[in-house]
């Protein structure tokens, strides 16, 4: 077998949505399609990858460095067996010549290869990637997984009965679990919005302590005495988790933060390699009985490094089991089921078609089971699938 062609594009998921750091009116998401020789179903397997949300389109790293390398070895690339891809000889090949640091973009290009390699590997095995993957590693793969709504965004216009109708929505389609967006506005402000939903999410499901329903997540933007202040005034709500306080790599705030907030906190997905991880277990307090963590396969060099990366949470006595990734797509749905993590981000209003996972698997009672299909399960989102086959 052999790649027999590899194509890349860049598409808008432009909106008017903000967080507390920035708005989406120019977001981008690369997209690559990785064409190989062998058919299933009468038609030639292609592997198909992209970023999550938050980070732009990597077309030029792509194109200029990692794509090339990939053509050049398009031959010597395959496993022991001759009858598939080997990820971790891609891995090595497209990160040849790049030197130990700098994570921030060069990862997420990478990713975008990673997934789409994934996904012809498991489609030529035959194989649901969550399948395929609890097979390698010695695991049964979940039935279903976990999920939480993440929305909230700040929206020109947008009051606490919008606010309130979008989380209302969430849980019609089976969510129990939504996550909303702080730090765009002043405290007070930002608390009659918490309030708001936690009397929706009172209304709505009879929960005594509805903030268990509920995450924060400040997209990092918070000085350490903002951060301590908001800790403060959420402590009393019992919040299923405060994310991302303050900037991701400043691991003395989110210690002192750890230190003050009794609850549970979440952080990681701006961590883009399992070095960048480790340290985070070293020096940012974090507690591996109730705080979770976040990395994102698609944004840190894709699964060859996010496995790297679960070794490192275990050698700090960190379970997997506290991992719920960023992203909310089928890629890191499988990587839960497959791998035992606790659960995964979904995007049930925003960043369509790449959010949300297959059709053919609704939400039930705030949990999604991965598609059957061979693969990530692209094809059976058809939003996305018909995305893909329009510009490839």
């Amino acid at each position: 077998m052999k790649i027999t062609s590899i194509q890349e594009k860049t598409v808008s998921i432009a909106s008017d949505i903000q967080n507390a750091y920035i708005d989406f009116s120019r977001m981008t998401v690369s997209v690559l399609a990785l064409e190989t020789d062998v058919v299933r179903d009468g038609r030639r397997v292609v592997g198909y990858g992209f970023n999550s949300n938050g980070r732009y389109a990597q077309g030029g790293l792509l194109r200029e460095r990692f794509l090339p390398r990939l053509e050049a070895a398009a031959d010597s690339v395959m496993d022991v067996s001759g009858e598939n891809l080997d990820p971790f000889k891609i891995w090595n090949t497209v990160m040849r010549n790049e030197k130990p640091g700098g994570h921030g973009e060069r990862s997420v290009a990478v990713g975008v290869i990673d997934m789409a390699v994934w996904d012809a590997v498991a489609k030529i095995a035959g194989r649901p990637l969550c399948r395929l993957l609890a097979e390698r590693f010695g695991r049964t793969p979940a039935a279903d997984v976990f999920v939480y709504a993440a929305g909230g965004y700040y929206y020109p216009g947008k009051d606490t009965d919008a606010l309130r109708r979008e989380m209302d929505g969430y849980l019609d389609l089976g969510y129990r679990v939504v996550k909303m967006k702080i730090g765009g506005q002043p405290l007070a402000h930002d608390l009659a919005r918490i309030e708001a939903v936690l009397q929706l999410l009172r209304e709505r499901t009879g929960a005594a302590v509805p903030g268990e329903r509920l995450a924060v997540d400040a997209n990092g933007r918070f000085d350490l005495p903002t951060a301590l202040a908001y800790a403060e005034a959420l402590e009393p709500f019992d919040l299923f988790w405060y994310e991302e306080a303050g900037d991701p790599l400043d691991y003395a705030l989110q210690a002192e933060v750890t230190r003050r907030y009794p609850n549970p906190l979440a952080t990681g997905e701006n961590l883009f390699s399992h070095q960048d991880a480790a340290n985070l277990l070293r020096y940012g307090g974090m507690r591996p009985e109730f705080d979770y963590l976040q990395m994102d396969p698609a944004l840190s060099y894709g699964l060859v490094e996010y496995l790297r990366t679960l070794d490192a949470l275990r050698a700090h006595g960190w379970s997997p089991a506290r991992c719920v990734p960023h992203g909310g797509h089928q890629f890191a749905l499988h990587i839960a089921a497959g791998l035992g993590l606790d659960g995964n981000e979904s995007y049930p209003g925003v960043f369509k078609p790449f959010g949300g996972f297959a059709d053919t698997t609704p939400v039930r009672d705030g949990r999604v089971r991965p598609s059957e299909c061979p693969g990530i399960g692209f094809e059976e989102k058809s939003a996305l699938i018909d995305l893909f086959r329009q510009i490839f």
